[in-house]
């Protein structure tokens, strides 16, 4: 196979920042996808629907000439968001809003303390058609990182799935066996976005010889046996699963620091990078339904009509991408060989 043309595929879990890097974070998602659900975890958060619209306002602003890039902004979730908070986003448009536990990634200091709380808000959303998309994770001191998934859906995801049966719900970038078992074994109404990076490294490639800090992301890498499982249920073409790169770009001194930030950046090579998974995985035929066809399908939205063509050929990721204000990114997978391109 020297070509695959696909369904222009959308992106359901990514970040674009603000401000300035706009310029550089839009036009690299928009190269390929139709549409992407955006984070909302900004500082400060976007937590209403006047935020959400002035938010969408800029990144279409920051569209390249010409592009139909669709951005579907969300609502940041708050111990004092309330249900008619749900109806304002849900008539201006907005179809998910974002659960973050406090702690658990960036720029989420402002987000849910003591889930059930907010179970009036699940409510109104399940009676409103307004998805929940959840970072799935604990955030207690005494858990270790590499458990928390797993933890997070003990203590408050198989909860809410239970409570609220009719609630759409999107595990977002799952990261282990558990959280794929979990999915698997759930009703219609629970889905989940993997990225890249959890399709293509384990932990190894995040400690070994040294910490790579260009690969620590949150959910961090787990070990192995959680990357082929992940691996397997994409393989395997089930619609639960589908494109979501979690995309989230820091600039490099941010990154190699102390203290550095958590988060891939992937938007330039995204397809790419999905390509060469199934490639190695024998399943080029699964590639379409898991970047064009299941998401929009959960959401409830058409399937994109026209389409995209990769060709094999090998090309370099960049060392280095620079951002409008001068400053290095270095993306995901930074000089390495990748054996399928976007035809532009």
């Amino acid at each position: 196979m020297q070509t695959i043309t696909i369904l222009r595929p959308d992106d359901w879990h990514l970040h674009f920042r603000d401000n300035d890097m706009l310029s550089e974070t839009v036009p690299a998602t928009a190269r390929c996808f139709k549409r992407a659900i955006v984070m909302p975890n900004l500082v400060p958060p976007v937590t209403t629907t006047e935020l959400a619209l002035a938010y969408r306002s800029r990144i279409l602003d920051a569209r390249p000439v010409g592009s139909d890039f669709e951005p579907l902004v969300t609502l940041y979730l708050t111990n004092n968001t309330t249900s008619q908070d749900i109806r304002e986003a849900k008539q201006a448009g907005i179809v998910a809003c974002k659960l973050y536990p406090a702690g658990a990634t960036t720029n989420s200091a402002a987000a849910v303390e003591g889930i059930e709380a907010l179970y009036p808000v699940f409510e109104t959303m399940a009676e409103e058609g307004v998805l929940l998309l959840i970072h799935g994770e604990v955030t207690d001191s005494h858990i270790d990182i590499f458990d928390r998934e797993k933890c997070f859906i003990d203590q408050h995801l198989s909860k809410i799935v239970d409570a609220f049966p009719t609630l759409k719900v999107v595990f977002e970038h799952i990261t282990t066996k558990d959280a794929a078992d979990f999915v698997l074994a759930s009703s219609v109404n629970v889905a989940a976005t993997i990225t890249p990076q959890h399709l293509l490294l384990n932990r190894n490639d995040l400690l070994v010889g040294g910490v790579k800090p260009h690969n620590y992301c949150l959910p961090v890498l787990k070990r192995n046996t959680h990357q082929q499982a992940l691996r397997a249920v994409v393989a395997a073409g089930s619609e639960k699963f589908f494109l979501g790169t979690d995309s989230a770009p820091h600039e490099k001194h941010a990154k190699e620091s102390a203290c550095g930030c958590a988060g891939c950046y992937s938007a330039w090579s995204a397809i790419e990078l999905y390509a060469e998974v199934f490639e190695q995985l024998g399943a080029m035929d699964k590639l379409e339904g898991f970047a064009s066809i299941f998401g929009p399908q959960f959401y409830g939205l058409p399937v994109n009509q026209d389409t995209i063509t990769l060709s094999k050929q090998s090309w370099d990721v960049p060392q280095e991408i620079t951002l409008p204000n001068g400053n290095p990114i270095v993306p995901f997978y930074a000089g390495q060989t990748l054996n399928w391109k976007l035809d532009v």
